[in-house]
């Protein structure tokens, strides 16, 4: 059995233009694009970003790490 946290996580990336966006507006719609991904703990400490697609913008935008 192994003892401790894995290395390996499971990570959720979230459009960061589609969260500007939609900061003035009351409501929260699932329009936000995500990605679940996974990130080696040991070689990525920090936040995890990437370029993904998102299909709501309709264009290549930054993804960051978000909270679980």
């Amino acid at each position: 059995m192994t003892q401790g946290k894995d290395v390996r996580v499971t990570v959720i990336l979230e459009c960061t233009s589609c969260i500007q966006k939609d900061i003035n507006k009351e409501k929260t719609s699932t329009r936000i694009s995500r990605y679940i991904t996974e990130k080696n703990r040991h070689n990525t400490p920090n936040r995890l970003e990437l370029i993904k697609f998102c299909p709501y913008c309709y264009k290549h935008t930054i993804h960051g790490e978000i909270k679980k």
